[in-house]
């Protein structure tokens, strides 16, 4: 069964055990915490935001006053909430959280810690929202160079940084180093995903786009059509990922009739 099928039942599961923590517990107790903290991600991930925070919220008030104020719990805290402020678009919010995270990690964690990637890609994808590239690079290329020093050099993690640094350079229009960092991103991924993973199929629609962008539109026919030809292998035919790559498949075979 998928996260999404189950989490109703999930739901309901947490919300009896936070009744019972409620009336047991002392409000100061970390236990109530991570109750709230549970029903907080169960509601993120059903897209109710507001609810999400509202729980996030309760639980990094009990974490605030019950925990050291370097606990790595607190950090894992202001990441969660601010990665709901970065849903629903409060930029400077998840700034503000996310900053407090970073400065309990930095004293925390390793230097090259993988939280601490996954925390600047936090960061930079925030700044990319907000259209301050120059800021959203520094911290897509700080997480790049911690998962290069701690990840093999096939890692799917790398891949992933990797595609958002492209992503970055097409916001840009740089699209020479977009291709670059994709066709990096694809490398890796070929290394060490199965042969019609979906993740290939996004580099391949990725890739398709800045030829698309450049008009160079052979080029991008060929990759959009990896792209649909590795989603029929492991996606059911009526899935939107496929309908969506069919139509950019139409789209560049009408250009191309008007060359």
């Amino acid at each position: 069964m998928s996260t999404w099928a189950s989490t109703p039942k999930h739901l309901i599961i947490i919300k009896k055990s936070l009744e019972i923590r409620t009336k047991c517990l002392s409000t100061a107790d970390t236990g109530l915490a991570v109750c709230y903290h549970n029903m907080g991600g169960i509601h993120e991930i059903m897209g109710e935001y507001l609810k999400a925070l509202e729980y996030y919220e309760k639980s990094l008030e009990i974490a605030r006053r019950s925990l050291p104020t370097e606990c790595l719990s607190l950090a894992v805290s202001y990441n969660d909430v601010g990665l709901v402020y970065h849903n629903v678009k409060e930029y400077s919010k998840a700034l503000e959280y996310y900053e407090r995270s970073l400065e309990i990690m930095k004293k925390c964690l390793p230097v090259h810690h993988p939280d601490l990637a996954g925390l600047y890609h936090n960061i930079g994808a925030v700044y990319k929202s907000m259209g301050e590239y120059s800021k959203a690079f520094e911290y897509y290329q700080k997480s790049l160079e911690t998962r290069e020093h701690i990840l093999p050099a096939n890692h799917p993690d790398l891949a992933t940084s990797y595609n958002n640094i492209a992503g970055l350079y097409l916001s840009m229009n740089e699209y020479s180093k977009a291709l670059e960092y994709y066709q990096k991103s694809l490398e890796i991924r070929r290394k060490s995903l199965p042969a019609n993973h979906p993740a290939l199929a996004t580099s391949y629609n990725n890739i398709g786009f800045v030829y698309k962008s450049m008009e160079m539109y052979s080029k991008a026919l060929d990759y959009f059509e990896r792209a649909l030809d590795t989603l029929r292998h492991s996606l059911p035919s009526d899935h939107p990922d496929i309908k969506e790559t069919k139509e950019h498949i139409e789209r560049v075979k009408n250009k191309l009739l008007l060359y």
